[in-house]
């Protein structure tokens, strides 16, 4: 079975106030069947979850939807957002406020998603620490997503998608790619972008004049490109009776539209077949 992700953060309101229209027309050509959104603001004043979905028929969830409070500063940096064309439930929220990093708003989402046939797959959408001095705070957020797969994987992979605010060579990038332990822990998944894209692969680039400002005040020099959203899927070894190989990886969201740029970040789409394995297959 051939299945589309795509992981974008949206940039809360910043910008033209367009673009949210801009992101739904693309989203309605590119047709994700599971799609994750990060920075995403969802208030009666700003629905702006609601006009980005608008007409895609899909099964939603926000953060504020499952979580019990409201983090600080979700107010004007929105929240984590899951939309999938099939049924999903939600099994698990992480705070991933950590006394290193108490300036992040955007939880993580957990869901079990029904695959029809083929079976059920969990899917962790997911924003990790935006400071560049935070890698700490990275390390142990990567660490805590791993043990919550643990908690609830299922026999298809596990897919997490999101903006991880590290470049590849980043401790916690490393942990998560299976390229590096982290405090006594080890897990393998694959990075959809090595596999499958082509180029570089930058998502924070300043050929995008949105992500430029941001950089001038956070970073404040020049050729900082970085690759920092991803899709990751889980491996062989943790999903024995599954398989899901990565077909193509993409950007996406990586240029203007009428003139505006639809977010400070470019997207990445990832396109998988799914598949599962009988017990009389073998293990080869």
């Amino acid at each position: 079975m051939l299945l589309r992700v795509v992981t974008l953060n949206v940039w809360n309101i910043e910008g033209e106030r367009h673009r949210h229209r801009i992101i739904n027309r693309e989203l309605h050509r590119l047709k994700p069947d599971l799609l994750a959104m990060q920075e995403v603001l969802q208030t009666s004043d700003d629905p702006t979850l609601d006009t980005m979905l608008e007409g895609l028929d899909m099964h939603v969830t926000h953060q504020q939807d499952v979580q019990a409070f409201r983090p600080p500063y979700s107010d004007r940096y929105g929240g984590t957002a899951i939309a999938t064309r099939m049924p999903h439930k939600i099994v698990e929220v992480l705070d991933p406020r950590t006394p290193q990093a108490q300036d992040v708003p955007w939880a993580t989402l957990a869901a079990v998603v029904d695959i029809g046939d083929i079976g059920s797959l969990l899917f962790v959408a997911t924003t990790a620490a935006w400071r560049p001095a935070a890698e700490a705070a990275r390390e142990d957020h990567a660490v805590a997503v791993a043990n919550l797969d643990t908690r609830h994987r299922k026999e298809l992979p596990t897919l997490i998608a999101g903006d991880l605010n590290a470049a590849p060579d980043a401790a916690s990038i490393r942990f998560l790619t299976g390229l590096q332990s982290l405090n006594g822990r080890s897990v393998c998944y694959h990075d959809a972008w090595s596999v499958a894209g082509d180029g570089d692969g930058h998502t924070w680039t300043e050929t995008n004049p949105n992500a430029l400002s941001g950089m001038k005040q956070i970073i404040g020099q020049k050729n900082y490109d970085k690759r920092y959203d991803y899709v990751l899927v889980g491996s062989w070894d943790a999903h024995p009776k599954g398989r899901a190989e990565i077909k193509s990886a993409e950007l996406v969201f990586d240029r203007p539209v009428d003139g505006i740029w639809p977010s400070d970040h470019f997207g990445v789409m990832v396109d998988l077949e799914l598949s599962s394995i009988r017990q009389d297959e073998g293990s080869d």
